[in-house]
């Protein structure tokens, strides 16, 4: 049997990039991708795009039945920042939604879900320094609250039913395909993209908010190899992962090092108290020994290569 497979929330951040990575090694028939929002086109022209309100279980048994669904890359989430604007929706989209995904999952025996969780499971009581991946998960946001609860559910689905659920706690994520959606460290990439722009930038943190950081390259390489991993050697559901610990100051500096005119002030806003509850860095020897992840970037190389895509896609 073909294997088909389902991604949720595939306009995003990450599931943008992640349906081509998919398509190119499923085929393009083979990869459907889904959102409540319009296809880019370079998702629509290139395989099946459809239409999904994961809070409706009635949509997504039906789009897992009619394609005959065996893997499905769960990405549809309200995050942080937006979630604190509007917790009851931010609930509703990533607490039902999982459970009408792995709802689905179970009853129509689907071979495995990816689910990516988050550095905000944790929280003012975690240990801020390499934070280890069973520790203290008392969050303070509702993104955060969701994350842990979505953590647990896919264990509960694991042990009760059998269901091969898998998940990374990202650390903040950047890219430069798609714009971020709303997270705590969306200011990351709108340093890159004001700079290329000739643009100033006032970030939402201070200079010395520190936060780990994961290059997009190496996100879509982690759900990829843990997907593949032999269900047998893993000891964990949940992973941390990581790539660098930056601080906002860090990152502005990498920046003006290769484009010496952009201007970043920093001017704290609400999110600033989501930050100082996150880890400053991420233990994530688990993932390195389980599967074997290891990141490829750092923040200089990230750097290298964002600007120069970030020239190539939008000029400056």
């Amino acid at each position: 049997m073909t294997d088909r497979v389902l991604v949720t929330g595939s306009y995003g951040q990450i599931g943008t990039e992640l349906i081509l990575r998919l398509r190119g090694i499923y085929g393009t028939s083979n990869v459907i991708a889904t959102d409540i929002t319009p296809a880019p086109e370079i998702i629509e022209s290139g395989g099946p795009a459809r239409y999904l309100d994961v809070t409706d279980p009635r949509q997504v048994t039906a789009l897992v039945v009619e394609n005959k669904i065996t893997h499905i890359f769960h990405l549809a989430a309200i995050l942080s920042g937006n979630g604190e604007l509007n917790p009851q929706k931010c609930w509703d989209v990533n607490m039902n939604g999982l459970y009408n995904i792995l709802e689905t999952a179970r009853t129509w025996k689907v071979k495995q879900v990816i689910t990516p969780s988050s550095i905000a499971a944790f929280g003012p009581d975690t240990p801020k320094e390499h934070t280890p991946i069973d520790t203290i998960l008392r969050p303070t946001t509702m993104y955060g609250i969701t994350k842990v609860a979505g953590e647990l559910l896919n264990e509960y689905y694991n042990q009760k039913y059998g269901v091969d659920a898998r998940s990374l706690r990202f650390p903040g994520i950047v890219s430069h395909e798609t714009e971020p959606g709303g997270g705590t460290t969306d200011y990351a990439v709108d340093m890159y993209v004001k700079a290329v722009e000739g643009a100033p930038y006032a970030c939402f943190v201070t200079e010395n908010t520190t936060l780990p950081f994961l290059y997009m390259p190496d996100a879509l390489d982690a759900l990829l190899e843990l997907a593949e991993v032999e269900e047998s050697r893993l000891i964990h559901r949940t992973f941390n992962i990581t790539g660098f610990s930056a601080s906002a100051a860090d990152i502005a500096g990498a920046v003006k090092a290769r484009i010496p005119d952009f201007q970043c002030t920093f001017e704290p806003d609400f999110r600033q108290i989501i930050a100082e509850s996150w880890p400053r860095s991420i233990d994530d020897r688990d993932a390195r020994e389980e599967w074997g992840w290891k990141p490829s970037f750092d923040l200089n190389t990230m750097s290298d290569d964002m600007i120069a895509k970030l020239r190539g896609k939008i000029g400056g």
